[in-house]
């Protein structure tokens, strides 16, 4: 069972790629769509009759080279199967979404067969996340890896025609492989220290280095720090956080599906997966654990404040799953790993609907992206506006505080899990990542509801003609929005016993290891009841700001803006990142290449060889020409000359003994 799984969506991807000259358009759609959802209701199966010791499912022999043995095998354990419905879920219903919104798509030119192009990309990036989450060794998961980064690069170019996505599907490529590089770093040396890279070995050898130490250059560094650090580095770059983010924001330039499958559920989770994965190596390296809680309190704010000004719907929303990716690895850093993957499992779902009720809107007002230019369309797409209410009710975290029924909390998705973070922060002594977190709570709020009034509310602007013909999104594009509300809904009090509650140990089985020390989570139901309250008080006045700023007095928004230009500007370059990358790397590197191509190439290679051509060899070229005058007394000259050094240099002792 576990096998179709797997190589559902790659047989999909083969049939729309290179089959659908054959079979036609209709049938490559058919096939990818189905084969998904074959692969959703499977790993629904095996997610609720799944046991507690994890399972090995061999399919077939890979890499045996001396001590390094990594075979292709699926690990199947609560981990896996958490992340194979989330993956295939959302896939299925980015499937199904796309054939209403990549119907006649205006970026291609009429009769273009683009449609199996690009289902065959979401089934081929769906395979390669899959191959990725099923790993049983870091071998075969660096291999999904890249997989992904792959299909996410065709996904983002998929307009291949506009500038703008050639550059933002180059900008994600390179800057995954500055962390991919990490990524490979840490498996280098843990393989180096363990002489495996087998989880079930790895797992079983880590006790054994704590408190060894690895050699780099003149430096004693302890092991198990370097590789957590290294392998954290692998998952900045995939899930986009602090320093290693500007890819995604450019990323939007791909198709609104690429966007809800990227950015909700699959590639960007990829980093805290891998940090969930390897639990038992983090919790023996406090230090690491201590850089993952840093930077993810760090990306939650810093995301959070540029989503404040940004006025494209889809940077929006980006910028929301920047900042939530930091909440999971604030609750991975303070070893609360099962909150980690509640929040990933959650926001899967509300954070899909969000994209794809973005693209609603989009499909709606005629591929305009600008905000500004909508206003009262709550009227006009009211299937959307609800949903879109759903997934704002559930990423802002509303829901009963301090209130449960028969010990499950009552609220939306994102209330359980992100309250869950927040609190295990408090008990974890966190102070940072604790008040980093309530602030872009307050922030998440007031963006999520700007986002709401903006859209929905208000009256029209921009183009008119746009608004009247404003019209709700076809059925094959709102079935996936309901399902998703639905999730966004009930997500978080189904199943928050298993995840955070108290019967987490049988849940989760040997998925995921805690230390005898770490008591994190458990302390986390026992906060003080204001810690309980801080973020649904921001929540509450995240929205009141946003309804004082867009509803009761819109003019106060400009007034703000034009009264501190310095700090919108700021934040509206999102901290200027991309400028100081630009001046430090960028250029640098350019000038570097024209250096080496102008003066290296040009003047030094090219200037050596043309001089030599157009000035040495026609000058020898001359004398050779002189010399064979053929007059028989220059010859005989030459001869005599040359008999003569001959018999001078014999004479004088160059002859030898």
């Amino acid at each position: 069972m576990t096998q179709i799984i797997l190589f559902a969506p790659l047989i999909g991807a083969l049939v729309a790629g290179f089959g659908h000259r054959l079979t036609g358009e209709r049938f490559a759609l058919l096939a990818t769509t189905g084969l998904l959802f074959l692969a959703c209701l499977l790993s629904w199966v095996v997610f609720f009759s799944l046991g507690e010791h994890p399972e090995t499912i061999p399919i077939l022999r890979w890499i045996d080279s001396g001590s390094l043995v990594a075979d292709w095998a699926i690990r199947l354990d609560r981990l896996t199967a958490v992340m194979l419905i989330v993956v295939t879920t959302v896939s299925a219903l980015v499937h199904l979404y796309s054939w209403g919104y990549m119907d006649h798509d205006p970026n291609w030119k009429p009769g273009e067969s683009y449609k199996p192009r690009f289902f065959a990309y979401l089934s081929l990036f769906t395979f390669a996340m899959l191959m990725l989450v099923t790993a049983d060794n870091l071998a075969q998961m660096f291999f999904g890896w890249e997989g992904v980064g792959l299909a996410s690069y065709l996904l983002i170019g998929f307009y291949w025609r506009r500038p703008a996505a050639n550059a933002a599907a180059i900008k994600a490529f390179l800057v995954n492989r500055v962390g991919d590089i990490g990524f490979a770093l840490g498996i280098f040396a843990l393989f180096f220290m363990v002489d495996s890279i087998q989880f079930s070995t790895v797992f079983g050898k880590l006790p054994e280095l704590a408190g060894q130490t690895m050699t780099f250059l003149s430096w004693e560094l302890p092991a198990l720090e370097v590789i957590g650090v290294l392998l954290f580095i692998g998952a900045m770059g995939k899930s986009a956080q602090f320093i290693l983010h500007t890819w995604l924001p450019d990323a939007m330039e791909g198709p609104t599906p690429v966007s809800a499958l990227i950015h909700a559920a699959t590639m960007v989770t990829a980093g805290v997966f891998l940090v969930c994965r390897m639990s038992p190596l983090y919790e023996l390296a406090p230090v690491a654990l201590g850089v993952v809680v840093t930077i993810g309190a760090i990306t939650a704010f810093f995301a959070a404040t540029v989503g404040l000004v940004q006025n494209d719907i889809k940077r929006v929303i980006a910028y929301s799953t920047c900042s939530q990716l930091g909440y999971m690895f604030v609750a991975a850093g303070v070893g609360v790993y099962q909150a980690a993957m509640f929040h990933l499992f959650t926001h899967a779902f509300f954070k899909a609907l969000l994209f794809l009720g973005a693209g609603s809107v989009i499909h709606a007002m005629h591929h305009e992206q600008d905000m500004r230019h909508y206003g009262g369309l709550k009227a006009r797409i009211p299937a959307t506006y609800w949903t879109m209410l759903i997934g704002t009710l559930a990423i802002t975290g509303v829901g009963v505080p301090l209130i449960s029924i028969a010990g499950v909390p009552i609220g939306f998705a994102g209330f359980l899990s992100k309250d869950a973070i927040i609190e295990s922060s408090f008990a974890a002594h966190n102070g940072f990542a604790f008040w980093a977190l309530v602030i872009a709570a307050l922030m998440t709020s007031f963006y999520s509801w700007r986002l709401m009034f903006m859209t929905f509310h208000g009256s029209p602007r921009g183009d008119a003609h746009a608004h009247e013909h404003a019209h709700e999104s076809p059925m094959v594009m709102l079935v996936p929005l309901y399902v998703l509300a639905a999730g966004a809904v009930l997500a978080g009090m189904l199943f928050h016993g298993g995840f955070v509650g108290h019967h987490w140990a049988e849940f989760w089985g040997e998925a995921i290891f805690q230390g005898p020390q770490n008591h994190v989570l458990e302390e986390s139901h026992h906060v003080p009841v204001w810690v309980k309250l801080a973020p649904f008080a921001a929540m509450l006045a995240g929205l009141g700001i946003a309804w004082w700023f867009y509803i009761l007095d819109p003019s106060v928004p400009g007034r703000l803006a034009a009264s501190n230009p310095a700090i919108y500007r700021f934040l509206l370059n999102k901290w200027y990142i991309d400028e100081i990358y630009d001046w430090l790397l960028v250029r640098p590197a350019l000038w570097l290449a024209r250096t080496l191509w102008q003066r290296g190439d040009g003047a030094t290679i090219d200037g050596g060889i043309n001089g030599l051509a157009m000035g040495v060899v026609p000058f020898l070229t001359r004398v050779a020409v002189r010399v064979q005058s053929g007059y028989l007394f220059h010859y005989a000259f030459a001869m005599i000359l040359g008999v003569t050094i001959f018999l001078t240099w014999f004479a004088l002792g160059g002859g030898g003994k």
